[in-house]
């Protein structure tokens, strides 16, 4: 399982013109599930994701994860994250996990954020066509791996 975090001051998801999902500050997550993740993928990175410390402290070091500020979690599933870029000018996507096991992994996900995160979990729809936007804070973009 991936993870693209961005810390953000705002990030929102609109499906067909809807808004869906929307945070104040706090961390967008575009999700890539692989074929053989498992509940174990999916544990370790619910609590990489409410722990990574990406955040300033009070000296302004980032030494506070999401959980210590109580901002938002926008988790939008990517699957072109997982995509095999190595050669060539097109990317492949047999290292994603076909729709059918990485929904449920997802949804897994979002259920274990939800629950162990007060500060708010929204996400995207699932397969649809969304556009994203996002005020990138630093900028500070790490790639998570579980």
């Amino acid at each position: 399982m991936l993870a693209l975090i961005q810390r953000v001051t705002e990030a929102s998801v609109r499906v067909d013109g809807a808004t869906v999902g929307a945070i104040g500050p706090g961390l967008l997550a575009l999700v890539g599930v692989e074929p053989d993740d498992g509940e174990a993928q999916v544990q370790r990175m619910a609590e990489r994701l409410l722990g990574y410390r990406v955040f300033a402290d009070e000296a302004g070091r980032m030494n506070r994860g999401l959980a210590d500020t109580g901002g938002g979690l926008l988790l939008v599933s990517q699957f072109t994250l997982a995509a095999d870029t190595r050669s060539g000018m097109r990317p492949g996507f047999s290292t994603a996990a076909a729709p059918e096991r990485a929904e449920p992994l997802f949804s897994r996900l979002v259920a274990i954020c939800r629950q162990n995160h007060a500060g708010g979990v929204e996400t995207g729809r699932f397969g649809a066509h969304m556009v994203i936007s996002l005020v990138n804070d630093g900028p500070v973009t790490f790639l998570l791996r579980a």
